[in-house]
């Protein structure tokens, strides 16, 4: 087989910084290639495929509708437009223009980051609710549920959450205070799979849209992701990002819109510009069933074993501390922390580019770097791998 990357002049790399966007993620499952070539050979009526592949997803998460959306990003954009749109076409036509209309998203201070931008793109204006103290330094407290509810007017069109294990207000406090105002929560909870029961999770909690990726550790098409929730706010987004080139008495909609009841097609809306293919929604759907089909505790021993085998890769290289991070109780993925004691972080963020920049290219995760650590991620590794990347750290660090 013909290298595809070899015909551009582009090398791969060895990952072990994880299913980062940057790094194009990591080999994608056969069975998932498999279903994307195949899909790739015949045409499709993308609505229907949309509804056939939510109703899967709704059914797996609990949820009332389900779409797949390009990326975890795309789902944001898409969640964000439907909160602010409803089924209004006039407003879906306006977006991203939200003038005279509710488009203000609130926010906890402490979770803002670049991917709130997303929802910008829709129209929304992002209102910022509580101090983070608890990050600046100055004291123990963040945002709080009754500064949520406050911050509530007559222009709110919906709450953002981002998820993960410290994040306050807690979900389901959160997701009282949004149902107690009538306004919807949207979560987004791109790197959230694994535990698999966050499929589920968060939905059960009362959120009422939630993003996912799936382009991470589910192993899905990179430009892929998972948006499910209510039944009105999925018949928006889906409205807002479908082909409506058509007209209104040819159109026959599928299920998911049948009864939306719309008196006219909306022109292209706002995530138009984030369409998914067959291939994506085909290849995420596969994805998805093997990512469920397979044992957890199982998947976590095969990422352990090889953060063992990088561990074990680097022992006697002086002025480093090597330890294996994660709980197989609750899926944290496990992986290597490299930690050198005896460098300032300007000389760890050195090596990290000395790594990047070496052959072969060798990518580890900087996110501890301030702390003078990396990180050693195993989900992304082809078999052999792992000795390459000692290799690598043993040739720049003996």
């Amino acid at each position: 087989m013909v290298n595809p990357f070899a015909a551009l002049g582009v090398e791969p790399i060895v990952n072990a910084c994880g299913t980062m966007t940057r790094l194009s993620g990591g080999p994608m499952p056969p069975e998932v290639a498999a279903a994307m070539a195949a899909a790739a050979q015949a045409s499709v009526d993308i609505a229907a495929l949309q509804d056939a592949a939510g109703a899967r997803l709704a059914a797996l998460s609990g949820a009332e509708a389900g779409m797949v959306t390009a990326g975890a990003a795309a789902g944001l954009m898409l969640g964000a437009a439907a909160c602010i749109a409803g089924l209004d076409l006039a407003t879906m036509g306006a977006l991203p223009d939200a003038r005279g209309r509710p488009n203000e998203i609130l926010m906890a201070r402490s979770q803002r980051n670049f991917y709130d931008h997303a929802v910008r793109q829709a129209g929304a204006r992002i209102v910022e609710v509580g101090l983070p103290d608890r990050y600046s330094g100055a004291g123990t407290r963040d945002a709080e549920a009754w500064e949520f509810a406050g911050a509530i007017g007559e222009r709110t069109a919906a709450i953002l959450h981002v998820a993960n294990r410290d994040a306050e207000p807690d979900l389901a406090v959160l997701a009282g205070v949004a149902a107690a105002h009538g306004i919807p929560l949207l979560v987004d909870a791109a790197a959230s799979l694994p535990p698999v029961g966050n499929l589920s999770g968060f939905i059960a909690a009362g959120a009422d849209l939630v993003a996912f990726s799936g382009g991470k550790l589910i192993g899905g098409p990179q430009a892929s992701g998972i948006l499910v929730g209510r039944r009105r706010l999925i018949q928006s987004a889906l409205l807002q990002q479908l082909d409506h080139d058509i007209g209104f008495a040819q159109w026959t909609p599928p299920p998911i819109l049948g009864d939306a009841g719309l008196a006219a097609l909306p022109q292209h809306g706002v995530g138009r510009v984030a369409k998914v293919g067959k291939e994506q929604i085909v290849g995420l759907m596969t994805a998805v069933e093997l990512f469920l089909a397979e044992d957890p505790a199982e998947r976590w021993r095969a990422w352990h074993a090889s953060c063992v085998t990088m561990a074990e890769g680097l022992k006697g290289l002086p002025g480093m501390q090597v330890a294996i991070r994660g709980r197989i109780e609750d899926e944290t993925p496990p992986v290597v922390v490299v930690d050198f004691a005896a460098r300032t972080p300007a000389e760890v963020g050195a090596l990290i580019k000395r790594l990047q920049d070496g052959r072969p290219s060798v990518r580890v995760n900087p996110a501890e770097r301030r702390q003078a650590r990396i990180l050693l991620a195993p989900a992304c590794l082809r078999p052999g791998e792992e000795a390459t990347v000692a290799g690598r750290l043993r040739q720049e660090c003996g």
